[in-house]
């Protein structure tokens, strides 16, 4: 093949993009048969997309002005979860109230950055890169944890983003993470005629077309790891009860693949509709439901397994919500944000700073507390083992999660 016409190098592309491609035979012999096991610690991200309601998930409940200012979606105080003589949960996160009693959860208020942008992509693009609010980064934390520790991997499995798509937190400059929402289908997608036909392509392909050297190295790389993820995970079948919603199938997924001994150290999942402007108290109240049942069968997924004491779960939003609620009985854009971490191996748990201070407010919104990158920066240096400088470009103290 001489030439890669614009058609076949977009195609080729969204393949690569999707890692939704299948090991000829050929590249059987990059595999290696690394796999974690018990000890080897691995961190999964849940992001909650829409910009959850804060002061409605960790409630306030002693604090009057959070009434005041919310009268129609406010927590009712003999509804909430108390975990403290101020503090509580909203009533839909029940499942998650024992692993709070048990040490396993710390929760962080009033998490954010200076500068706070209300976008929902521009928020969620400082969150992904960890960057300063002024700063833009075509690289995300997680891709560039990648690049400085897992260039030696003979797959680029160091991070898997559960989805049909892959976010820019897991994009480094030299390795990238690969997206597979189902590792059944992952395997088959690229067992067509035209997909060989590709791979064997790029031992004709000219040296000096930079652009499809590039691709078919991409594709190569992607097409190492499909059939060993497929192989590997195909090993531990789970027996949790888990509830049927998109969110709880991906963690099924992860599950899996964790239980299997898959060597990805970091895993990727999302979940959207957070955005609640209009008639809030209902949907938040099915959207926290969601989000608790299907954290617990994960959890008692990994248990099962033996895997628990090994992994450790960050929930984030890109924004919380204004402290006021409008007036058609939501909540517009707001900053400052509460942050849950999760995991069976936590010494430090609990509530882990004071409430937000309601009577403090920057034009009605919660100045933040804590930044998310020391909380990035804890969870690199005492879980991933990695040097926050590589990756934060800075230097963050430690919050004592971990010892």
């Amino acid at each position: 093949m001489k030439n890669l016409s614009r058609k076949e190098f977009l195609r080729t592309s969204a393949l690569a993009a999707a890692g939704s491609l299948l090991v000829p035979r050929f590249l059987k012999a990059l595999e290696s048969p690394n796999r974690l096991g018990r000890g080897d610690t691995v961190l999964v991200v849940i992001q909650l997309g829409g910009g959850n309601d804060g002061l409605n998930t960790v409630v306030n409940f002693r604090n009057d002005l959070y009434y005041q200012a919310r009268p129609q979606i406010a927590i009712p105080t003999s509804e909430v979860i108390r975990l403290n003589d101020e503090q509580g949960l909203h009533p839909a996160l029940a499942p998650l109230r024992a692993h709070f009693d048990q040490g396993e959860l710390a929760i962080f208020n009033s998490v954010g950055y200076p500068n706070p942008d209300r976008s929902h992509f521009r928020s969620m693009d400082i969150w992904q890169t960890a960057s300063r609010a002024d700063e833009y980064l075509s690289t995300g934390w997680i891709g560039r944890y990648l690049d400085a520790n897992c260039a030696g991997l003979p797959r680029p499995t160091g991070a898997i983003q559960v989805s049909d798509h892959l976010d820019l937190v897991l994009k480094g400059e030299q390795i990238k993470g690969l997206a597979v929402s189902d590792p059944a289908r992952f395997h088959r997608t690229a067992a067509s005629p035209w997909f060989r036909a590709i791979s064997e392509a790029h031992q004709h392909a000219h040296a000096d077309h930079s652009q499809a050297d590039y691709l078919y190295k991409t594709l190569a790389s992607s097409i190492s790891s499909a059939e060993y993820i497929h192989e590997t995970s195909r090993i531990a079948q789970g027996k949790a009860d888990y509830p049927v919603n998109p969110l709880a199938k991906r963690l099924r997924t992860a599950a899996g693949f964790i239980r299997s001994g898959l060597d990805t150290r970091v895993y990727y999942v999302d979940t959207s509709g957070f955005d609640t402007h209009v008639n809030q108290k209902a949907q938040h109240q099915r959207l926290l439901e969601v989000y608790a049942a299907s954290v617990d069968a994960f959890v008692q997924d990994l248990k099962a397994g033996g895997r628990w004491q090994d992994v450790c779960i960050l929930t984030f939003s890109e924004f919380g919500r204004r402290v006021q609620q409008n007036a058609s009985g939501g909540t517009d854009h707001g900053t400052a944000n509460n942050l849950f971490v999760l995991g069976g191996g936590l010494k430090k748990s609990g509530l882990m700073n004071a409430a937000p201070n309601l009577a403090d407010l920057d034009g009605g919104d919660l100045k933040f507390q804590v930044d998310f990158r020391q909380i990035y920066a804890e969870l690199l240096t005492h879980w991933l083992k990695a040097d926050p400088q590589l990756v934060l470009k800075g230097s963050y103290p430690s919050l004592g999660m971990f010892g």
